[in-house]
């Protein structure tokens, strides 16, 4: 790799956590550009080099860590339950870590109509989509759930759960633990969802 392109890259960097530090602390729409740029200590020409606007930046930080998820969840102790519960903590973990500003300001770019000639990050729903149905398909191929076991529908399920469960802690403004209101969530009713897909209890 070249210095130029290794200075891109961290030219980058800085603005995704310019972006990601100011936005957690003031939402999306109260910043501005140029606050990202001056933080990064950069042109505000070069923020558009790198992003189309600054929602790109919510969108980018959205997709950075969730497929290390996935792959940490299936590595993780445990039976099939553990892995699944593993994956769906550390997905909201993040979100809160994050802050409800940053998880209003995406639910909002993502909900909302998208400029005439830019994309909305609703790929991220289908990227989360194709993540849990490959957790559930992992558990099938390594014998911890039925053959039968329908993926893409449990999938559904489970993200829609995510999801709805981001979307009314944003509309709390954050007044309870999302992390913590997922694990009990796991706790309480995952046995419930997979207990016909389950190949032994010892998989839980």
């Amino acid at each position: 790799m070249t210095n130029r392109k290794i200075a891109a890259l961290e030219t980058r960097k800085k603005l995704l956590e310019a972006g990601k530090r100011i936005i957690c602390k003031k939402g999306l729409d109260n910043t501005a550009v140029e606050e990202i740029t001056e933080a990064a200590g950069v042109s505000k020409g070069t923020f558009y080099t790198y992003f189309r606007r600054k929602e790109d930046i919510v969108f980018e930080l959205s997709r950075q860590v969730f497929g290390e998820f996935l792959e940490n969840a299936k590595q993780a102790e445990g039976g099939f339950l553990a892995k699944l519960t593993d994956y769906m903590v550390n997905f909201s973990g993040y979100i809160e870590q994050g802050g409800v500003k940053l998880a209003q300001g995406w639910v909002k770019s993502v909900v909302a109509p998208a400029p005439e000639g830019e994309n909305s990050d609703r790929e991220k729903l289908s990227s989360d989509l194709a993540d849990a149905e490959a957790l559930i398909r992992f558990g099938i191929g390594n014998g911890l759930l039925k053959e039968g076991a329908p993926a893409e529908k449990l999938a559904h399920t489970l993200t829609d759960l995510l999801y709805g469960q981001m979307l009314c802690w944003s509309m709390s403004d954050g007044d309870y633990s999302l992390k913590a209101r997922t694990q009990e969530f796991c706790d309480a009713y995952l046995m419930g969802m997979f207990q016909d897909w389950m190949v032994s209890k010892e998989d839980v």
